[in-house]
Parts: structure tokens; sequence; C-alpha cells
């Protein structure tokens, strides 16, 4: 299996999942083959396309469409890749990555149509080259932490680069428009996607911790950096979903690890404390200067939820979809995965969608307690909870990619291969003894 992170730590560190990562070979069977370096390469250039290419305003302008050739750039470079790495192909079954690839066909259907233009069917080629190069990368998922490492490194450099903006210029890093929140100076990102970047690996680091994956120093370093920008970006459900997600999968470790209990005991105490003693801070934190009329339409979602419902559709529209668009309606953001995939995909991608994390939310239940399960749970739980007000379970994005880190956690190792005997060698008989015989 992988190596132990108290070795290398978290953030920053040279993966180590080289030749050295195998399993120790054991009598009369094959030891598994290592996950190559450039496997966390393929992963963080995966990372990089689904970043988007709008947000704020950066310090340096950058146009959009330089931002769109490095995003897709990096898309077409890690499927490049990742054949590089599996010539022959070789995958792993899994159910997810079969929905994935079944989710193609409402899209290239309702895109063909181009009632969203032919950025729909540039959209469903980029998909398609998204769910090839997981297909692709699929070989390595044998339910170790190696990808778990490779998520957080590289999300914790990209909230290294959101720290920097803040550094360098803050009046950029929290525009007015945005409410004083924390966004992407050097490049365009929201609050929402840093608190969501934030969320993830905080809560992948403290299982790693109680998994005693890591060390005290190293998920430090990640933990509270993060959990600063977190606050910054005064992201509710961001913070939200990691609460959940960790709690629920904390508990799926209780009856198994001390560690678990003990950090879920303190984790309530402090939590109600906090509760009692920093209420009215919290409750302003979490209103963001806005009226509880507001917060309840959701910031104004709701409005435009009921107006993508009430459009009329044609029985085509309804079955498949407007085809794959920048997840907006009216010229607003829509803002919920399940709406989004109904606007885009229609009732085919719902289903196909629901069935996707119903499964995976199934095979973890069923699996016994462990680490690589209770990280499964954490990222299943935030994306089901993300997905009613953030957008991005139908189409390639990084709420996708937790999904498909989450996939690999629920793999089963590949079987061992039993070794071939070698033949057994011939023995030599002198001349003399050959004559001997005849006779």
């Amino acid at each position: 299996m992988s190596q132990d992170l108290r070795r290398d730590g978290l953030p920053g560190a040279a993966a180590t999942e080289g030749t050295a990562d195998t399993a120790v070979a054991r009598p009369g069977v094959d030891a598994r083959p290592g996950t190559p370096k450039l496997v966390g390469t393929v992963w963080g250039l995966l990372i990089l396309n689904t970043l988007g290419s709008a947000g704020a305003e950066t310090v340096i302008p950058l146009p959009r469409s330089l931002i769109q050739l490095v995003t897709m750039g990096s898309l077409v470079a890690a499927f490049a890749l990742a054949l590089a790495l599996n010539p022959r192909l070789r995958i792993h079954a899994s159910a997810f990555l079969l929905l994935l690839t079944l989710l193609l066909v409402p899209s290239l259907i309702s895109s063909l149509q181009l009632a969203s233009g032919f950025g729909a069917l540039f959209r469903c080629s980029r998909f398609a080259l998204f769910v090839g190069t997981l297909w692709l990368l699929s070989r390595w998922w044998d339910g170790s932490e190696t990808f778990v490492r490779h998520h957080i490194r590289i999300y914790f450099a990209v909230l290294g680069s959101v720290a920097a903006g803040a550094v360098i210029s803050p009046g950029a890093a929290m525009p007015d428009v945005y409410g004083g929140r924390l966004v992407g100076a050097l490049w365009p990102l929201t609050p929402p996607q840093i608190g969501q970047y934030a969320a993830v690996i905080i809560g992948l680091t403290v299982l790693l911790l109680l998994g005693r994956r890591t060390d005290k120093v190293s998920a430090t370093v990640v933990i509270v950096p993060s959990l600063v920008l977190l606050a910054l970006t005064h992201t509710r459900t961001a913070t939200l979903g990691m609460l959940i997600g960790l709690a629920l999968a904390i508990g799926s470790l209780v009856l198994t690890s001390a560690a678990a209990r003990r950090f879920f005991t303190w984790a309530v105490v402090v939590t109600t404390v906090a509760a009692v003693g920093f209420a009215p801070l919290l409750r302003a934190w979490f209103l963001r200067g806005q009226s509880q009329e507001y917060l309840t339409s959701l910031t104004g979602r709701a409005k435009v939820w009921d107006a993508l419902l009430a459009a009329p559709r044609t029985t085509a529209e309804k079955l498949f979809g407007m085809g794959l668009g920048d997840k907006s309606f009216g010229g607003l953001p829509i803002d919920n995965s399940w709406l989004a995939v109904y606007h885009e995909q229609g009732w085919t991608g719902v289903t196909l969608v629901a069935a996707l994390v119903t499964i995976l939310g199934a095979v973890a239940l069923l699996r016994p307690p462990s680490l690589a399960r209770a990280c499964a749970i954490f990222l299943i739980s935030y994306c089901a909870i993300a997905s009613y007000t953030e957008a991005g379970l139908g189409d390639a994005s990084p709420y996708l990619l937790h999904l498909a880190l989450a996939a690999s956690l629920l793999a089963a190792p590949p079987a061992a291969t039993p070794l071939a005997k070698p033949a057994a060698p011939r023995r030599r008989i002198p001349r003399w003894a050959q004559d001997r015989r005849r006779l």
C-alpha cells in the first residue's frame, strides 16, 4: 500500500507513489505495481481544467480566451498523459464511470439540437475527454489513499495562490462587488469555489489524521490556513457540507477507532460551547449582512428555479434537456445541480446522476468500517449537500472529481496474479548412462 504520510507530510511534499510504493511480495504472488508519479500530474491537470474561467477580476488582467486555452489544454494534456501511462487501456470496472459514460448520451442528443449553440458540442467533447481520462486512471483505483494525497496537495496549492493574491492585493482579493468576501486575485476564483476547496481538504486531512496517515504538524499546516480562507469566503454551503460530512464520516469510525471517539466527543463539546458563547458572532457571519427574507429565498436562487421549472418544454427537451451550457437560465446562474442537469440533460440525466450518487452511497454504507470508507462518506455527503445550492454534477467539475475520488476509495484492489511455476530443469543424463540404458 502507499507509504505513510507521516514521512512526507501533506502540502508541497514530493509524491512517493513510485516504484517504491508497492505491496510486499509474498511467495507465489506478484506484488501489485505501484502508482506512477505522473498519475498525480494527470490528476492535477484535471483539477486545473475544472477551475473554470469566470470569476473576480485579477491583479494582472487575464483574457478569458487565455484562461480557457489553459484549462482546455490541461484536459487534453491530462488525457494524452493518461493514455501514455496506460497504453494497453487497462481499466477498473466501475459502476460510477459506467453511469458517467451513459450520461454522455443525453448530453450529446440534446447538444446536437444546437439549442444552446455550438458551445454545447464543445462542452460535450470536453466532458467526453474528462470521462475518458478517468477511465484511464481507474487502473490505479485500489482503495488506497494515493489519490486523496494528490487531491489535498493540489487543492492546497490552489489555495496557496489565493492566499498569495490576498497578500499582494487585499483590495482585489476582497472586492466590494462580492460583499468583501475572499476571491482569487491571481486566478479568477469565486468565494464558493475557494470555500469548496478549503472545506474538502480540511475534511480529508482531519480524517487522515484520525487514521494516523499523517502527523499533527503536517495536518496543522493544511487545516489552519484552510480554515482561515474558508472563514474569509463566508461560504455557508461549504461550511455546512464540511461539518455534516465530517460528522457522518467520523460517525462511521466511532465503533472501531478510539481516536475517532475522542475527536467526536471533543467536537461536540467545542461546538456546544461555541454555539452558546459566540451565537451572535456566528449568526452575523452566517447572515453576511442579508435580511432573513433574502436568506429564506436562498439569496434569490428560488426565483430562478421557479422560472426554470415554469418554462415551456417539448417532450424531447424534458427527456434530454437543452444541451450542455454554462449552468445558467435567463442569464442568471441556476446554482442547483439537479435543476441544472434537468435543464441541460433532461429527466434522463437526472435519473443517471441520482443513480450515480445513490450507488456510491450504498456501496460506502455496505463496506466495513475503514479510513477509505470514511473519506468516501465525507466526499459523497459533501457533494450531496452542496448539490442543493451549487451546480456541477452533470458536467466536468470539481464535484465529479470529488465523487471520482470517492469511487477510487471504494474500489476493491485488483486480485493478485499467481506467478507461473518455473519449469523443472531437465536432468542431464551422461552419455555412458544413456548407453547402459539401451543395453
